[in-house]
């Protein structure tokens, strides 16, 4: 019998006082299309949120604009009581006015309100990673990391995230608070923020490649098929693969609305591609 391949396979990565697998779970997908409204089958987003967990991921990622204010929900109805030592990590600072919006809100006050409705829809005290969405150009950065470090010491929040920013902007916020985790585009084809990444290593920060597939363009690379013909795996197990030995900070939180992607997802935890390969792309 082969063995079970989980999220465990990946390793740990340390967020300040926690410890979670590798190979997380974005929460995003199971949105209605274009992020926007309730998914079409309800009780199939629950089903991928639980086999997630079933699989081994103890680390999921949202945020109160994914719908909006529909994926932490989703969450709650799904897993809560929460399993012990799940960490849900969310953010705030981007808002939806209509579909096609993902307007940034820096605004202390928008924070504090985006939090409390946070912790509301799912269902807790205190958000264990809270994520700045993105800096804010017409509020200074310092003030919209500053409103975080208030409610952490508040004790609503217990580890602070920054996302979106440069590595100005990320020492700006260690400035303020201690930064656990960054979260900026990166996969095979996006790596503009490779300077960031190795100053999350250098710090031991985690660092979160959104679009960690490249929207499927990373599935799309000659090199990233090349391989995975060579190892009978899919170009998105190649593409996760890569990422993991990229950095060991790096923290890939692939998200889908499939359980046969989530499955395909996971395996890559533990697909044995040599290193050489992996650095080729």
């Amino acid at each position: 019998m082969k063995p079970r391949i989980t999220a465990a396979d990946a390793g740990e990565i340390r967020l300040g006082g926690l410890h979670v697998r590798r190979m997380g779970f974005g929460a995003m997908r199971v949105c209605g299309p274009g992020v926007w409204g309730a998914p079409r089958d309800r009780a199939g987003a629950h089903r991928v949120f639980r086999r997630a967990i079933e699989l081994g991921v103890n680390f999921f990622d949202t945020a109160d604009s994914y719908g909006p204010e529909v994926d932490e929900e989703l969450i709650a109805e799904a897993l809560h009581p929460y399993p012990q030592g799940l960490v849900i990590a969310t953010k705030g600072g981007l808002v939806r006015p209509h579909r096609s919006a993902w307007d940034p809100d820096g605004r202390p006050a928008h924070l504090r309100s985006a939090l409390e409705g946070s912790l509301k829809r799912l269902r807790l005290e205190r958000i264990d990673l809270y994520q700045l969405h993105a800096p804010d150009p017409r509020v200074p950065f310092a003030d919209s990391v500053g409103a975080l470090a208030d409610m952490q010491r508040e004790g609503k929040i217990r580890h602070i995230g920054v996302s979106n920013v440069s590595l100005e902007e990320l020492e700006t916020a260690r400035r303020i608070a201690a930064i656990v985790s960054v979260q900026n585009e990166y996969n095979v084809g996006e790596r503009s923020s490779d300077d960031v990444l190795d100053a999350c290593r250098r710090l031991g920060i985690a660092f979160l490649p959104w679009y960690p597939l490249g929207a499927g363009a990373a599935l799309r690379s000659a090199g990233v098929k090349r391989v995975a013909k060579r190892h009978g795996a899919s170009p998105a197990q190649v593409a996760l693969a890569w990422l993991l030995a990229r950095s060991p900070v790096m923290l890939p939180i692939p998200g889908t609305a499939s359980l046969e992607h989530l499955e395909e997802n996971v395996a890559a935890a533990a697909l044995g591609i040599p290193a050489e390969e992996l650095a080729s792309l």
